[in-house]
């Protein structure tokens, strides 16, 4: 068995502890320092003397001497090759036959899969336990704090108790030294049983590295820039920075990234060091402290460069249309490293604040967009078109949050800015406008909603055009709140002909066209005719699971709107079942606590009540 994985995650601790649980169960257990081949020499020759197989003045092969006594040993022995650098230079000390065992530890991943076994980071709980009971401090919350910023170690652990019981200063203060002196309290503190810090450890790796594969030294400095989280490597080099334009002393930094073979080399030789997790699906992983000590390496105008590098590579590597479905994985597999690395005023960062919210996550596109807001209104200045549109966006993110009324109040704001600062005509401030009608009615207040969205309309045809897209949604809009204004068959017949161009307009499976579509449906359903409303919905709800996926809160929407048309039809069974299997669901994704789901709950025991034949349900379900 080979024991593979980071300097410091506890290899050897791991191989003498079994021997020492198991001592009972070998006649011989012995260790040797494998790390360098004259040190695995001496260990055997002094085996083979201890077994009585070679003399003080043998000059015969001390392995072959060691290899020939264990081969006809009865009893079951131990042998541990502890810090092994490369498995090839090692194969010839290690017996073949014999009844006894191999126990290998290594930095190397490089072990064939039925014998490697990588040892994990410590679980978070066990890692704070066991700073708590070393250290003698008995302050959980501190424990905590350094155990996630050393990424559970256990040689940064034991080092920190080390440090801590030989100072007295607690475990509050050794955080706070961490944070603001990392690179000088991580060579501070001695392992038990262990003569390297953390710091010098790793370096000794670097040091190799930086000699014998400078594309390794180079790859991980661009790791070590990204996220503590996998880092989509191969769409970062291969698109991103492929495309980059960076200056001339970054594009010599980065050259030996630029080749394929280079690069699988470069990922090989980590993985020989174990300083990066194994390689998956283009991905790779640096661990938290790996990428902290990397950096502090670095003196400020080299991190200062790398960071260029990555900042660019992933600004590149972005697809430019995060509202299609197509590109949200790319988005995903970034969204980590952008907030890390880009500045939150930048463009590139609110392409993921609409990712969010096309791929329904509100709740993150709502974190991201308060400090999006904050950053431009510092830096830009609050008139700036910048600031608005964050601002803009930051409103109607509080408003899917579920918050209509506070949305409304911070759109009337930003609109009126808009008219002041850009003019009452601008598209930015038409858009803002066209999003106010939306949070009025929202918040219940029909008539203004009403008086907004007309005037919008005649704003919108005289600059646009009447079939124009923008125009196309003030005409939605200003039907939805006609409707909501109590005048169901009202907006039922604004939207008969405005399907049929918002299909053509849009583009038949476009999120516009399936929006319009669905309004429609809606005041269809409230003006009378329920078994047509179903109809339409048994056709959008297919062409909307293919835009957005089955469970995308719009998805959501009108397969909840489909059982309710379904059971105000005169199928109320079906219905119930129909709204037991999305209510789990719709928990799930917008919250129990959450409006929609509370009117799920309501609908669901309505039907289940088996309503007479042409029973309306109350307002409140509609």
């Amino acid at each position: 068995m080979a024991l593979h994985g980071l300097g410091g995650v506890g290899k050897t601790s791991a191989a003498t502890t079994y021997a020492q649980r198991h001592q009972s169960e070998y006649d011989l257990i012995w260790q040797f320092a494998a790390e360098q081949a004259a040190t695995l020499s001496a260990g055997m020759t002094e085996l083979s003397t201890l077994l009585g197989v070679r003399d003080h003045l043998d000059t015969a092969d001390p392995v072959a001497r060691v290899h020939s006594a264990l081969a006809t040993r009865p009893g079951p022995w131990l042998l541990i090759l502890d810090n092994v650098t490369d498995a090839a230079t090692v194969l010839p000390a290690l017996p073949t036959v014999g009844n006894g065992h191999l126990l290998i530890t290594s930095r190397s991943a490089q072990w064939p899969p039925e014998v490697g076994l990588e040892v994990e980071m410590l679980d978070r709980a066990a890692a704070v336990d066991y700073l708590l009971q070393r250290s003698g401090d008995a302050d959980p919350g501190a424990a905590d704090a350094i155990a996630a910023e050393f990424g559970t170690l256990p040689l940064a652990l034991e080092q920190a108790a080390a440090y801590v019981r030989a100072t007295a200063i607690g475990l509050a203060r050794y955080l706070t030294l961490l944070r603001e002196r990392r690179r000088q309290i991580l060579n501070r503190g001695r392992a038990w049983g262990y003569d390297r810090t953390v710091w010098t450890t790793w370096n000794i790796a670097f040091d190799r590295l930086a000699t014998e594969q400078p594309a390794a030294i180079a790859l991980l400095r661009l790791l070590a820039c990204y996220a503590p989280a996998p880092v989509p490597i191969r769409l970062l080099l291969e698109t991103g920075l492929a495309t980059a334009q960076p200056d001339e002393p970054d594009r010599a930094l980065a050259a030996p990234l630029q080749d394929e073979l280079g690069l699988d080399d470069a990922t090989a030789a980590l993985r020989e060091y174990s300083l990066i997790a194994t390689p998956t699906s283009g991905t790779l992983t640096v661990h938290r402290l790996v990428r902290s000590v990397v950096l502090e390496q670095l003196d400020d105008p080299a991190r200062a460069a790398w960071r260029r590098i990555a900042a660019a590579a992933l600004t590149e590597s972005l697809p430019g249309t995060p509202d299609q479905r197509a590109s949200w994985p790319i988005y995903a597999a970034l969204l980590p490293h952008a907030r890390l690395l880009l500045d939150q005023e930048s463009d590139g960062l609110l392409q993921f604040t609409t990712y969010l919210e096309a791929a329904g996550d509100y709740a993150t596109a709502l974190i991201l967009l308060k400090e999006v807001a904050a950053a431009r209104r510092t830096a830009l200045g609050p008139d700036h078109p910048g600031t608005l549109q964050a601002l803009d966006d930051l409103a109607f993110a509080i408003g899917r949050s579920g918050d209509p009324e506070e949305a409304r109040r911070r759109m009337e704001a930003v609109l009126a800015e808009r008219i002041r600062v850009q003019g009452r005509d601008h598209p930015d401030t038409l858009v803002t406008w066209d999003r106010l009608v939306f949070w009025t009615g929202k918040a219940g207040a029909a008539a203004a909603a009403c008086e907004l969205s007309a005037q919008l309309v005649a704003i919108r045809e005289q600059i646009s055009g009447p079939e124009h897209p923008d125009t196309l949604w003030a005409r939605s809009n200003l039907a939805f709140q006609i409707g909501d204004a109590g005048d169901p068959p009202g907006a039922r017949d604004h939207y008969e002909p405005l399907v049929p161009i918002a299909i053509r307009v849009f583009g038949p499976d476009s999120h516009g066209a399936l929006v319009i579509r669905r309004n429609h449906i809606h005041f269809v359903g409230i003006a009378g005719d329920p078994a047509r409303a179903r109809d339409l919905l048994t056709t959008l709800v297919p062409d909307r699971t293919a835009l957005s996926g089955p469970e995308h809160p719009e998805t959501l929407l009108d397969r909840v709107g489909l059982a309710f048309w379904t059971g105000v039809a005169g199928d109320p069974a079906t219905a119930a079942t129909a709204l037991e299997s999305l209510l789990p669901i719709r928990e799930r994704v917008h919250g129990a606590d959450s409006a929609d789901v509370h009117k799920d709950r309501a609908r669901l025991t309505w039907f289940r009540s088996a309503p007479a034949p042409g029973t309306q349900p109350p307002s409140e379900l509609y």
